[in-house]
């Protein structure tokens, strides 16, 4: 925690502390750290989720747990309809929000999440399954961005990340620590639970979670020095215009692979104000497209609409290529309001 203060993680902060054994101990680890620091107590905030009979219990149980340790604690719900598939992905947007919206109001700038080691390892292999490209494989951050659009002011910090799951709760058994069980995790409709039963044997055959973890942290290294080169690609190949970016096609394609295809990916990102990366498959063959010039009259990709516009009209000249939101109808010229060509967050 002090080095991760040192590097900018702001405190005070709030806990999101969901009664697993993971979220449980933060809660107790932060803080004996404020106290022993003589820092202002963190805040503890949960989400009862609504997707099972017990979840309204298990944020109850955290209420009680944190005022045992002399918190302040904030029980959020989940409200309205759920949808019928892609739960994990629509909960985990829904408790972010819920989250951020809550910290916003009581000038919190910082939400502190639990993530092991063990998460790390399996958001690594969940995303290789995928086919994600070196971003969604590297690493994640002690310290990142908010992990969804509209809370720029807020952090995101993961001080677990070196702790193995066992060795958390082995931690809590020792100091008698009760934590929730979720029945969730045990539902194999889920990719996570699928994997996590499967680690024994991965684990027989020489793929251990820390060679696994080793390997993503060597990909955030790499995509550290790659998101410098990339954003001198931006700053000499993209425009603002009317409704979205103009983009220097031939520069787009001449920069190295890599380069060009998380240069796009972060395009499609702010144009579209989606917080995730489009699929890699998809993005490399809108990227083949404009390297061959067989785009024709335009195509689309993750909400946007991406053509090559008139000569006299693009930012670049002949090859300008223009990125637009895909319901707002493309215009090679006019207008007042132009859009912002900073880069997304992670």
């Amino acid at each position: 925690m002090d080095a991760l203060v040192a590097m900018g993680a702001p405190w005070p902060g709030a806990i999101a502390v969901s009664g697993g054994g993971d979220s449980v101990a933060l809660m107790h680890l932060l803080a004996a750290w404020a106290r022993e620091r003589k820092r202002q107590a963190p805040a503890i905030v949960t989400v009862d989720h609504g997707l099972r009979a017990g979840s309204a219990g298990d944020a109850r149980k955290v209420v009680r747990w944190a005022k045992s340790a002399g918190l302040k604690s904030n029980a959020l719900r989940w409200e309205g309809p759920h949808p019928n598939s892609d739960i994990e992905a629509a909960a985990r947007q829904a408790r972010y929000r819920l989250m951020g919206e809550w910290a916003r109001a009581n000038d919190i700038k910082a939400l502190y999440v639990a993530h092991t080691l063990d998460d790390q390892a399996e958001t690594f292999l969940l995303r290789l399954i995928r086919g994600s490209g070196l971003d969604g494989l590297s690493a994640m951050r002690a310290l990142a961005p908010y992990p969804i659009p509209g809370f720029r002011e807020l952090h995101l910090v993961r001080p677990l990340l070196s702790f193995e799951r066992a060795h958390v709760r082995a931690h809590l058994k020792a100091k008698k620590v009760p934590w929730v069980e979720d029945a969730m995790n045990e539902d194999e409709r889920f990719a996570r639970v699928r994997l996590r039963k499967a680690w024994p044997a991965l684990e027989d055959a020489g793929l251990s979670k820390l060679r696994v973890a080793a390997a993503a942290a060597h990909l955030a290294r790499a995509r550290d020095a790659l998101e410098m080169v990339t954003d001198a690609v931006f700053r000499r190949a993209v425009r603002p215009s009317q409704g979205g970016v103009h983009v220097d096609g031939a520069a787009l394609v001449s920069a190295p692979r890599e380069i060009g295809l998380r240069a796009l990916a972060q395009l499609l990102q702010l144009v579209s104000q989606k917080p995730y990366r489009p699929r890699f498959e998809r993005l490399e063959r809108l990227y083949d497209a404009i390297a061959n010039g067989t785009i024709g009259g335009g195509c689309t990709l993750h909400g946007c609409r991406i053509a090559f516009v008139p000569k006299r009209d693009g930012a670049f000249g002949e090859g300008t290529l223009a990125i637009v939101p895909e319901n707002v109808p493309q215009r090679a010229k006019g207008g007042k309001k132009r859009a912002s060509a900073q880069k997304p967050t992670e």
